[in-house]
């Protein structure tokens, strides 16, 4: 009988690991040299350590900027899931100087999504290390954005631009994370839910506002960041799951048309001609991993879909982990350009300025990093 009962587990261990095998796609492994996503992590996350602050360096920079903290936040990630204590303890004490006095007055109180979302940084840092100060001020930041909400419900800061989508997202989902309390998560929900009703076109694509008729590649980078994001924690029982979710899936069946024979994606998604841009196509990596992981995405379909984008980008890096080709920040065409002639808000956007190591890029392949390592 002991017997029968050893050989029987064994057999149902066996079946474990095979499951758990079969969990993990061939093509999130066996890496080339040099392009596994622990040793890219660990190159880009020190790239960033290794900088100071923008405030610190540049005059016309007076406060932590968002790009800072979506990498910021990617290296804490990619820290715990590879298990580099020391690589965690550089991140957390680079939030010293925000400390202080004078430090503390570089985080900005502005209700403004792109200022709010610096909660998510410090949020991340106590999920991990549980100290309270952290929490506090992460914490603070996720309620002042709910503190005169709309008659909807949703946050007085929203604009209904699709950038929103990822920056009110993470720093809900965010304070979700650090607390367990499930009024971050109904925030960011009902948020997405009307953002999507608003935003989305018939071909699962984004426009950058509704004013700015055009697939702008980051753009809708953040919202297939924001998606991942809050699907990786929405209950499937949650009201507004199934429209989320179907609203990913035909974001992400839009995005594979769109992806490039190289594996990357274009600045304006729908138009072949225009350049290769690496932000948008870190993100919708990001999206295209979580989403084969979770088994949300068809793994023969999606895998090697994103493999081919990750050994894109990797490719591109120079030797201290900068990534190029990357558009800088942008705003809406038609704001920028003052008229509803196309093809000058098109002109816009092809011609916008390229950057090598802007953070806008950095952060979305240490996402991609830690998506891969979960």
């Amino acid at each position: 009988m002991n017997t029968a009962r050893f050989l029987a587990s064994l057999l149902f261990t066996s079946l474990l690991l095979t499951s758990a095998h079969a969990a993990a796609p061939a093509e999130f492994s066996n890496w080339p040299a040099g392009t596994s996503p622990t040793e890219v992590g660990q190159r880009v996350a020190s790239n960033w350590i290794a900088r100071p602050f923008q405030w610190q360096t540049n005059p016309q920079r007076l406060l932590v900027i968002y790009p800072e903290i979506c990498a910021w936040y990617g290296s804490l990630t990619y820290a715990e899931l590879s298990g580099n204590k020391a690589l965690l303890a550089q991140l957390v004490a680079k939030y010293d100087i925000l400390l202080s006095s004078e430090g503390a007055t570089k985080i900005s109180s502005r209700d403004h999504v792109d200022d709010r979302v610096f909660g998510a940084a410090p949020l991340e840092i106590y999920r991990q290390t549980k100290d309270q100060k952290f929490l506090l001020a992460g914490q603070t930041l996720a309620d002042a954005q709910w503190d005169k909400p709309s008659a909807d419900g949703i946050t007085h800061e929203a604009r209904y631009w699709i950038d929103d989508m990822y920056m009110i997202t993470l720093l809900q989902v965010q304070a979700y994370r650090a607390t367990g309390d499930h009024k971050y998560l109904d925030r960011a929900a009902l948020t997405m839910a009307a953002y999507l009703v608003k935003l989305q076109q018939p071909n699962g694509l984004f426009f950058h506002a509704p004013d700015s008729p055009f697939y702008w590649g980051r753009g809708n980078g953040w919202v297939a960041a924001g998606l991942t994001e809050l699907l990786s924690e929405l209950p499937t029982s949650h009201p507004t799951h199934a429209p989320i979710f179907a609203a990913y899936k035909k974001m992400m069946n839009a995005l594979l048309a769109n992806q490039r024979a190289d594996g990357r994606w274009g600045q304006l998604l729908d138009q072949p001609a225009s350049w290769a841009e690496n932000s948008c196509s870190g993100m919708f990596t990001f999206a295209f991993i979580t989403g084969v992981k979770h088994g949300w995405l068809n793994e023969k379909t999606y895998a090697p879909a994103a493999r081919q984008a990750w050994l894109a980008l990797v490719a591109q890096l120079d030797a201290a982990a900068n990534l190029p080709d990357v558009c800088v920040g942008t705003n809406k065409s038609r704001q920028e350009t003052g008229t509803d002639d196309l093809k000058v808000q098109t002109d816009f956007y092809l011609a916008r300025p390229r950057r090598t190591g802007d953070l806008h890029g950095q952060a979305p392949l240490l996402w991609s990093a830690s998506a891969f390592l979960r």
